[in-house]
């Protein structure tokens, strides 16, 4: 499990981000008081239009917030990317 501390308007980059990566299990996004306030199960099936209405949703949680931890789970097959490349 990773975390990644980010502002609400830039939750929505992260959240693409991770989708682009592949390797991403599920994504939690938690509130300045480490609530739980949406949980996004990722599987290799989502992609393409499946994924607008996912980010219209974390558009909305966003909207709201002002800062969020971003918990990542990733598949323990695939290695995490190299954040130099």
């Amino acid at each position: 499990m990773e975390e990644i501390k980010v502002a609400g308007s830039q939750l929505v980059d992260t959240v693409k981000g991770l989708i682009k990566e592949g390797n991403v299990r599920r994504v939690i996004v938690k509130n300045r008081e480490g609530k739980e306030v949406f949980e996004v199960p990722l599987t290799l099936g989502v992609v393409g239009v499946a994924v607008a209405p996912l980010l219209v949703a974390v558009g909305a949680v966003a909207g709201i917030m002002k800062e969020c931890t971003v918990v990542v789970e990733r598949d323990p097959k695939d290695p995490a990317p190299d954040p130099q490349a």
